[in-house]
């Protein structure tokens, strides 16, 4: 075949200068045909009507493919076969072929292996969702947390929010945010098959868990599944959640609470996202509003993300829910309950009540000390050792109460008083208690604490001095006083 050049002279010696063919060929040292070939053709072509034969790969291709079957379940992505150890092992076993050969020819089996992507075009009002790993710092503290990504594909609009894990509970209640943060439910998701929506692949179907099929039903959109182990079938939302978190999530967060981190995570989103103008000169948001009107409204009531749990109260008046332990009312001791475990708090319900604790991290305990008033109105043992997280849940005078009792009459004889304390509000209430409470601590007098004379709770009362006696200053006895007269009365 010819360079570029020599093309070039034949065809301007020809159809410029005027010369011959025959001339043009003698000069050039080329064939008529050649000369020929390049006066309809202004670029050199290789045209091979047969292959080429290849005697030494035909010798070892059959070997090539026995060895690749051999070894293909006992490589991984990372160790993968090569051209390399494919020529070593053919070396060893007798093969004269070089490497530059096994290399090609393992290369054009990878080739016509590998995967076609189609182009795909994404309509209005669908989406893509997946978790990734992220590292916050929360508190001060740096650890682990899981992002949640909804993206819709036709206006590029993200939702995202952090979560302590990438459970069951997690990607519910990030539905249900994603939704209500829209204000509409795209008509089409697409997943991986991840156990939380997944129960059992049946071929191309897919059976549903109980809880994600709830969710399906409730907001009426259609969920469809990528390939196993093909998460390129949803590249849009798996490209973006890298992106976020090079762009949004770096250098590392910092807040006192994920929420607190999500929601500036989303703030940064909103404000670029507002700017965006793709290449046909359209605002993002003019695509969004476009893509609102193919949602569903959302429903009057937003699903209930939460994880049903059956558990017994302890003897301590503990339950164990979600990974965590939680007090509650010490009445509830060895009964059975109903936890209902959320992302952010847990609702526990026994014998026709009910309370809402926060959700505990996954093995620590949360203690109300309010749950347990009764108990701790006749121990002031126990009131001495939890006394500080007491009176920081029952809030002020509680507090300053605490401060005068130890300082007037030292912790144990406080921890004696706030005990009885404790027992006026199981009996009478919390609101009586504290304005008694309140009164009696802005005057710094830890005497004073009646209640209000008159009520159904007064139980003490204030005694009045007279003026006349006023005056007189009466000592307190000790019981050494007692001691030392006992001995006067010994030696008179």
């Amino acid at each position: 075949m010819l360079r570029m050049d020599q093309v070039h002279v034949i065809r301007h010696k020809v159809l410029v200068e005027g010369h011959s063919a025959r001339s043009v060929a003698r000069q050039l040292g080329v064939s008529r045909n050649t000369v020929r070939k390049y006066l309809r053709l202004s670029a050199p072509v290789r045209v091979e009507r047969h292959p080429r034969a290849r005697p030494v790969l035909d010798r070892v291709r059959s070997r090539i493919a026995a060895l690749l079957d051999e070894w293909r379940l006992r490589t991984t992505a990372k160790q993968r076969v090569t051209g390399s150890r494919l020529h070593r092992q053919l070396v060893e076993e007798g093969f004269q072929v070089g490497v530059t050969t096994v290399r090609g020819h393992l290369r054009e089996l990878r080739r016509r292996t590998a995967e076609v992507f189609v182009p795909l075009v994404h309509r209005p009002g669908e989406g893509q969702v997946d978790f990734f790993e992220v590292t916050v710092d929360i508190g001060g503290e740096r650890r682990k947390a899981w992002k949640f990504v909804l993206r819709l594909m036709y206006s590029g609009r993200d939702f995202v929010w952090l979560y302590d894990s990438c459970d069951q509970l997690s990607f519910l209640d990030g539905h249900v945010r994603a939704f209500s943060w829209l204000g509409w439910v795209p008509a089409r998701l697409v997943y991986d098959n991840l156990s939380a929506a997944v129960k059992r692949r049946m071929g191309l179907e897919r059976e549903l868990t109980e809880r994600f099929l709830a969710l399906v039903s409730h907001y009426l959109f259609e969920p469809c599944f990528a390939r196993p182990g093909e998460g390129h079938d949803k590249g849009g939302v798996e490209a973006r959640g890298k992106g976020i978190r090079l762009q949004h999530l770096t250098p590392i967060p910092q807040g006192e609470s994920l929420a607190a981190v999500a929601q500036a995570v989303q703030a940064d989103l909103d404000r670029a996202f507002a700017a965006q103008v793709d290449a046909e000169g359209i605002r993002a948001s003019e695509r969004l509003a476009q893509e609102s009107r193919q949602g569903q409204p959302l429903p009057a009531v937003p699903f209930a993300a939460h994880r049903v749990e059956l558990v017994t109260v302890s003897r301590r008046s503990l339950v164990r829910a979600g990974g965590a332990q939680y007090s509650v009312p010490s009445l509830w001791a060895g009964l059975e309950a109903t936890a209902y475990v959320g992302v952010d708090t847990v609702r526990v319900v026994c014998a026709g009540e009910q309370v809402e604790l926060a959700r505990a991290r996954r093995g620590r305990r949360a203690v109300r000390y309010r749950h347990y008033l009764r108990e701790l109105a006749r121990k002031p043992q126990a009131v001495r050792q939890v006394a500080p997280e007491l009176v920081a849940e029952l809030g002020e005078p509680y507090g300053r109460l605490w401060e005068l009792l130890v300082s007037c009459h030292g912790d144990r004889e406080a921890a004696r008083v706030l005990a009885r304390i404790v027992g006026a509000i199981v009996d009478h209430g919390e609101a009586e208690v504290t304005a008694a409470l309140s009164r009696a601590v802005n005057r710094e007098r830890c005497d004073l604490l009646a209640l209000p004379v008159g009520s159904p709770a007064a139980t003490m009362t204030c005694i009045t001095v007279p003026p006349a006696l006023a005056a007189y200053a009466v000592e307190s006895a000790r019981a050494s006083d007692y001691d030392w007269l006992l001995g006067q009365g010994g030696r008179s």
